[in-house]
C-alpha cells in the first residue's frame, strides 16, 4: 500500500485515474472509503484523484504529535511534493474541508480550486457554540460505521477512541480564520446540507467573507448525509472544477 514517508509520519494515500490532480480529504473519524467511496471512480474518470488518510485516520497511524489543522495541511502539501505535484484542486469534507482551507491560506499558489463541504473555517470572536439538536447529530449507527471502517484498516485498531478524542479536541478548540479568508482569492465552492451543523445565516456570512465563493445547499441533508449525495455532488463538483479551463 502507498505511504509517503514524512517527518515522523507515514501518510497513506491512493491514486486513481489520470489528468489534473484532485486531492480528496475525508471527514473526521472517517476514512477515504467511508467518505468518498461512491465518488472515487466517477471523479477519477476525468482527473487524477489523490485520496489521503490524515493522521490517526484509516491506514495512517495516530502519533503523539500536537496535531493542528495547519499541521495536517502541511502533511498534505508534503505529500504533493513527494508525488511531484506542483498544483492541485482540493475537495474536503468536514475536517477535510478545514484542512483544504488551511492549504489554500498557507500555500495559495499550490491550489487551483477548492471545494469545502460542511466545514466552518469562519469562527468570529464572540460566537458561542450552540448545542446541536439531537436529530442533527450522527446516530449510533453512524458512529458504528466509523468505528468499523477504522478497525478494518488501522495499524492499531484499538486506538479508535484515542483518535476520535484527539480529532474532536483539535477541531473544537481551533480559532478559525477571519482576515485570512477575506484575502483568499482561490475560487471556492461551499457545500452544506440545509440541516447541517451550522445555521444557514452563518454559512451566508462565510460566503460573503470569501472574495470568490459559490454556495450549494443540499435540501434535507444532515451533516453526515452530504458526502452521500452522490448524484448532486457529481453534478456540481466537476462542473465547478472544470469551469473556465
Amino acid at each position: 500500500m502507498p505511504y509517503a514517508p514524512l517527518d515522523g509520519l507515514d501518510l497513506y494515500y491512493e491514486v486513481h485515474g489520470t489528468g489534473r490532480p484532485l486531492v480528496l480529504l475525508h471527514g473526521g473519524v472517517m476514512t477515504i472509503d467511508l467518505t468518498f467511496g461512491a465518488l472515487l471512480e466517477p471523479l477519477a474518470a476525468s482527473r487524477q484523484v489523490i485520496a489521503v488518510e490524515l493522521e490517526g485516520h484509516g491506514h495512517t497511524a495516530l502519533t503523539d504529535r500536537a496535531t493542528t489543522v495547519e499541521l495536517l495541511a502541511g502533511d498534505v502539501l508534503a505529500l504533493l511534493d513527494h508525488l511531484g505535484v506542483a498544483e492541485a484542486d482540493v475537495f474536503g469534507f468536514s475536517l477535510g474541508g478545514m484542512v483544504a482551507c488551511a492549504m489554500a491560506i498557507v500555500a495559495p499558489a499550490r491550489l487551483g480550486k477548492v471545494v469545502i463541504a460542511s466545514a466552518d473555517p469562519h469562527r468570529p470572536p464572540g460566537r458561542e457554540s450552540v448545542p446541536l439538536p439531537e436529530d442533527r447529530m450522527p446516530t449510533a449507527d453512524d458512529f458504528a460505521r466509523m468505528r468499523a471502517s477504522y478497525e478494518a484498516v488501522a495499524p492499531d485498531p484499538a486506538r479508535f477512541e484515542a483518535s476520535a478524542e484527539k480529532t474532536s479536541t483539535m477541531v473544537h478548540t481551533m480559532p478559525g480564520w477571519n482576515d485570512e479568508l477575506r484575502s483568499l482569492t482561490t475560487p471556492v465552492l461551499l457545500i452544506f446540507g440545509d440541516r447541517d451543523f451550522w445555521p444557514l445565516a452563518d454559512v451566508l456570512e462565510l460566503v460573503d467573507l470569501l472574495p470568490d465563493a459559490q454556495l450549494a445547499v443540499l435540501p434535507g441533508a444532515l451533516h453526515v448525509d452530504v458526502p452521500q449525495r452522490t448524484d448532486a455532488l457529481l453534478a456540481m463538483v466537476p462542473a465547478f472544477l472544470d469551469a473556465g479551463r
